[in-house]
Formats: structure tokens, sequence, C-alpha cells
């Protein structure tokens, strides 16, 4: 039965006629990755704009009227303001994109899009790392493209948690409630004006979501919210926060965003063709398709196929804290009203999911996505080589490299992240029409053309950037009684524009060997305080609240930056996010990763950083093992696999060591004449050449349209 949807809309904040279109830019994140958009509002009120984190809905409720007043009467503001609008309504108004004039015939398809986490903005805290940044990046490429996609996901009441380090270097965590009212929500109500809602069956109870809508360009994400009447004080709590560690919320949560996300879906009266499970977090979606085709009358192995045909699943990590799996006992609680639906005993619908592990038997989320997806994906080459390794007794008919899942490497959505003042180089060198040429490798030759002064002035450009911001953000920490005298040199108040800067910014997991760097702590404090050749190397991130590893690695971290020994070479910004790491990748001069190969499925990271002329010093996991080519960044460690990882972290370290000392430190510092490093100038126009192209989102959103979503279409059976 199709219903009446209402879509309300806030007001127009009492804005002055002629500026009144800011309430549109406001309520679409189109203006998110265009950044005459931001400047629309920064233009008015810098201050006020970084105090609400950059979010035009909590800037246009907060900005004083004479301002307002001010920038309506000044042409130079009147400009930007119609030049940005028009902008905006014809990208939104745009029929001849990629996909419309590629695939003409399926423009009416919809291309179902589920993830555990979007991050789209730093306004917008309902992420906690690479796997919401890159669903977010999927958003905004796809809307680029014109695909048909709409996105399923959370609004989290209090998102990720804030970070506090203590001057012992212990990472503490608060959550900041969110407003509503200050996000660019759009509110859907039913012909009642009641909110749009659905539910989901939950043990003795059934638990309601609210359906809340946010435009993202062309694209439309949808946010299921459960702090609705008349759910229990628990059941609101649902979707409070994200990763919860009690086994029955995360079910519950994952009930509702795969089963509750089909229903949500069913009731805006969209039918999709392509179901992509972005992870394994949303693989009850496929039970639920299943349970709508059984009650619909058809024969269970039937559905299966029907179901499996037109399913997509990307798994992003081979670590098996990333991999959610449940005890039988909860499946058996939460599902139970569920196999007799289906016409499945216990142990046949337990089949779907089960895995046998060394403690026993457990349903495994990943194990089901894979079961009944017919297309499945890692996310870089070697982390197909993994998967299909992980994976292998799922075929157990099959060799090794038969298991069908292939590799899609990441991408990402270079408008997000590229400077403005490297984009102008682009528009200098490739053409003011750059960004219809992102995924063209001989477009992108032309980067060898860029002077050494051109390029060298960007470069510092962005250090400068970098450098003020950490300083000034200390400043304002301590000065708000956030900070201890003791940590001011720790938060980067000493960071200065002229040294090497080295950045190490990430998710503090065990893996990713935060501390390889600190192995030989005397040789690094020798070569990061050397007085003609000085170092500074930035550390952020963050550990997840129950992670203690984690936790102890920051702390660890922590105490070497404030040793005194570093001299304030070593720096850690707290409280790690989107706007964070825009500065990091943009502002550092080499991007540092140490993961235990083969942990790192991807990364993405490291890419926003090479298209921002940043060079990747890296090990060769995930995405840097198909990037690096021996003349756009350096490797750490050999291509090759350990069975013992002391003798791996040992070898690893060693390298690190000397490729600091005898390549990457001389190379910077050799200048000519006129002091630019040219040598190294040289490197970061390969690096520019070769990875802009080939780590698009673009190019990977082709790849899924061309290879997954396509045949999933046409519901063509993958070889």
């Amino acid at each position: 039965m199709t219903i009446k949807i209402i879509r309300e809309y806030p007001n127009n904040y009492n804005l002055p006629r002629r500026i009144e279109g800011l309430t549109r830019v406001a309520h679409n994140l189109w203006w998110a990755w265009n950044q005459d958009g931001q400047q629309l509002f920064k233009f008015i009120d810098p201050l006020l704009w970084d105090s609400v984190s950059h979010n035009p809905v909590a800037f246009l409720h907060q900005v004083a009227r004479p301002l307002l007043n001010n920038a309506a009467s000044l042409p130079a503001y009147l400009d930007l303001y119609d030049r940005t609008l028009a902008r905006m309504d014809a990208y939104l108004a745009k029929t001849d994109t990629w996909f419309h004039t590629t695939y003409p015939t399926v423009t009416d398809k919809t291309i179902a899009y589920f993830s555990f986490e979007f991050g789209l903005h730093e306004s917008l805290p309902v992420y906690a790392g690479g796997l919401g940044i890159l669903s977010g990046d999927h958003l905004k490429e796809a809307s680029d493209l014109g695909l048909p996609l709409a996105g399923i996901g959370f609004i989290y009441d209090k998102g990720y948690f804030v970070q506090h380090i203590t001057e012992d270097g212990w990472q503490e965590t608060r959550n900041a409630l969110i407003d509503y009212k200050q996000l660019p929500l759009i509110s859907l109500l039913d012909e009642k004006r009641k909110p749009l809602t659905i539910t989901v069956d939950l043990p003795g109870r059934q638990v309601y979501a609210r359906i809340w809508e946010l435009a993202v360009g062309r694209v439309r994400l949808y946010l299921l919210d459960t702090n609705v009447e008349p759910n229990s004080p628990a059941d609101r709590q649902l979707t409070e926060r994200l990763y919860s560690n009690d086994l029955e919320v995360r079910i519950s949560q994952e009930i509702l965003l795969g089963m509750g996300g089909v229903r949500a879906l069913r009731l805006l009266g969209i039918d999709p063709a392509v179901w992509h499970m972005n992870e394994g977090h949303s693989a009850f979606l496929a039970v639920e398709r299943l349970r709508e085709k059984v009650k619909a009358g058809v024969d269970f192995k039937d559905a299966w196929k029907e179901v499996k045909l037109s399913n997509v699943f990307t798994t992003h990590t081979p670590v098996p804290a990333g991999n959610d799996q449940f005890p039988l006992w909860l499946i058996d609680k939460y599902f139970g009203n569920v196999w007799p639906e289906l016409g499945l005993t216990h142990d046949q619908f337990v089949d779907l999911g089960r895995q046998a592990q060394s403690w026993g038997e457990s349903f495994v989320m990943p194990v089901l996505a894979l079961k009944l997806s017919e297309r499945a994906n890692a996310v870089s080459e070697l982390h197909g080589l993994v998967s299909r390794r992980m994976w292998n007794f799922l075929w157990p008919e099959r060799q090794e490299e038969d298991v069908p899942i292939r590799y899609v490497t990441n991408g990402v959505h270079t408008s997000s992240w590229l400077a403005r003042r490297m984009g102008l180089l682009f528009d200098q060198y490739v053409g003011v029409d750059w960004v219809d040429k992102i995924d063209d490798p001989a477009a992108w030759n032309s980067m060898l053309d860029i002077s050494d002064e051109d390029l060298w002035t960007v470069r510092r450009h962005l250090k400068n950037k970098l450098v003020n911001f950490a300083n000034e953000r200390t400043r304002l920490q301590w000065q708000s009684g956030q900070m201890a005298p003791s940590q001011v040199v720790a938060g980067g108040l000493f960071m200065e524009p002229y040294s090497l800067t080295i950045g190490f910014a990430r998710r503090f997991a065990t893996y990713k060997r935060a501390n390889l760097i600190f192995r030989e702590f005397d040789r690094l404090i020798a070569l990061i305080t050397d007085a003609h050749r000085p170092v500074q190397i930035v550390f952020a991130g963050k550990a997840h609240p129950a992670d203690e590893p984690g936790k102890l690695l920051i702390q660890q971290v922590y105490r070497a930056v404030k040793d005194s020994r570093s001299a304030g070479r070593l720096v850690f910004l707290e409280d790690y996010d989107i706007n964070v790491a825009r500065y990091l990748v943009q502002g550092v001069d080499v991007w540092m990763n140490t993961p235990r190969r083969p942990n790192e499925a991807s990364g993405t990271s490291g890419m926003k950083a090479a298209l921002n002329g940043v060079l990747n010093f890296s090990v060769l996991d995930g995405w840097w093992r198909e990037g690096y080519n021996g003349q756009n960044g350096w490797a750490i460690g050999k291509d090759m696999e350990y069975t013992n990882a002391e003798e791996q972290d040992a070898d690893d370290a060693q390298s690190l060591y000397d490729t600091l000392e005898k390549k990457i430190v001389p190379l910077y510092y050799e200048r000519n004449q006129d002091k630019i490093p040219v040598e190294w100038l040289k490197m970061v126009r390969e690096d520019l050449r070769t990875l802009v192209p080939q780590f698009s989102l673009r190019r990977m959103l082709k790849e899924y349209s061309n290879d997954f979503y396509l045949p999933a279409i046409y519901k063509e059976t993958a070889l």
C-alpha cells in the first residue's frame, strides 16, 4: 500500500529575502564538498563558522541578524551567492550524468546501500572511522555520477565519542547529545502529519523506529531513530551510539538496520533492484527479503535464488573484531519466530550463518552475507587474496583462487579532501573540468608539468595552515582549562612550518602498530632533534572505548610525546575527526602507515594525503601495495608474508628507520639555490600523476556499477 509522505522542511531562519536561498544550501550536503557553498556561511561570520563545526544549520540558528543584513548589501557577497546557488541548482537538475548516459535504460532502478555508519562531515558525527568515511564518500560520488542510490543507516543520539587525553596519556571519553534541530535533517511525516515509522520484532515486543531523510546532493540517505514513543527507555537507546559491546544491543541494532531498513524502503515506496551490504552489519536484510517472498508464496529455494541475485556484499577487514558474530543462543532468542515463517527448522536457519571455530559454533554475519550474495568483493587486491583464503571453507569444492570473492580497491571522493589551493593547480594544469577527468590516467600526465615554484608554494601554504591550526587549537584548549601546562607541547603549540613533518593518524587498533616507530627510541630522538635536519611527527586517533590494548597504545605514544627528550618534535592532536583529518592529510609532508600486513584491508587516509601532494611511507599492504611504484613514495618492509609477528615487527622497524635516515630526511633537505627541494617535488609530481586517478572514488564507483550493480539489476548469475 502506497502512503502519502509529507516532507517537513525547516523555516527560513528569518533570513533577509535577498539571501533566503541559504536555507536550501544548508539543507543539502552538496555544500560539504563544494567550497563556495561553505564560503557562503564563512564569509558572514568566520569565528561562528568555526565554533559550530562548520555546520550551516547551527550557523543560521545563531548568526546575528546585522551580519546577515550586511552580507545581503555587499555586491561581492551577492555575486558569490548568486553564482553558488546557480551552480547548485544546475547540479541538482543535471540529467546527462555519467550513469544516465552510460545506462539510460535502468535509470528508474534503485540501488540500496546499507551501512552502519556514514561519515559525511564533521558536523554530523555519526561515524567512527574509515568504514563510515568510505560510506559517506560513496554517497557523494554516487550523487556526482548520477547513480540512483538510496542510503540506509542510523542517526545516533550521541554520535561517536569525544576524546580527551589525560595528563598521563589515558584516553577519556564522553558523549555529546546531538540536537537534531541543528542538523540538516528532513522530517518525514504521514498523511496525519505523524512521524513516519517502521517496526521490527524483538523478543517480547515491537520496537519502533522513525525515518529521517538527509539530502546528499542528488542522493537521499534514510536514517533510523528509535528514540521515539512508545519504545521503552532501553529500546529508545538502541540508536544512541555506535558499536555497543553488549551483544543483545548489537544484534538488535543489526536486526533494525537490516530487516528494519528493508521495511523503511518499502514504506517509502522504494523497490531496490540492487541491495548493497557495506560490511556484514546489515546482512539480516537478506533474511527479511526471504521472509517477504516466502510469505508471498514463493518456495524457500526459489526465494533464495531470487534474493541472492540482487544482493552485493563488500567485506572490509580480515580482523576478527570487524566481522560480527553471535552465539547460537542469541540467534535462538531473537529469531525463534522467524525460521517457522521461512519454513525452516532451527538448524536450517542457523546454517545460514553457521561457522565452526576453535571455541565452538557461532552465527557469523559475513557468512550470512556471502551465502546470500551473488557478488561479493574485498577492498584491495591483497585483501581479495586474504578474503578468499579466509572464507574458502564456504566453498570446500573450490580451490582458494576460485573462491567467488573479487576485489574493488577503495578510493576517496576527491572534492571532499582536496585543498582549495591544490585544486587551483589542478585547474591550471589539467583544466577547470578536471573533476570530470578524475579517473582518466592520461589526463593526469600534465601533473609532470607543474613548476617547482608553483608546487612548493602550495605545499608550504598547506603546511602553514596545519601548523596554525594545531597552534591555535592547543592555545584554546589550554585557555579553556582542558589542557594542563605539561600537555601544551604535546598538543602542538610549538609546531613550526620549516621542519619535515610526518603524519600518523588512524584508529588505534593494535595491528596498526602506532608504537612501531618507538621500537628504538634513542634512534628516533636523534633523528627528530637533529639541529640541521629536524623532523616533527604528528599523531592523532581514537581507540574504541572497550579496546584496552588500543588505549594503552595511545598512552605509550602520548608519554613519548611528553618526554622532554623529544623537544616538542612529537605531537598528539586529540579528538581526531574529519576536520582534524583534513588539515593533516593536506598539511604534512609524509603520510606514515605501519599496519601489520595483511591486516590493512585497504586504507584510505593515505589516498587523501596523496591527492594533496603528500608522499606516502607505508607497509606494502592494502591500497599502497597497488599504488607504490618506487618513485611516488616509499615502502616499509618487504612485499612478503611472515609467520612470526616478532620477526615481522623487527624487520619493519629496521626498514622504517633506515628509510627515514638514508632516504626521506636527506631528500627533503636537499635544496637548490632557491631553497627548493627539487628532487622531492619530482616525487610529488609522480605521486599526483599516478595516485589521483587510480584511487578516486569515481574509478571505484564505476567499477561497482559496471561489474556489480548492472549485473545485479539484470539478474545475471556470477561465474
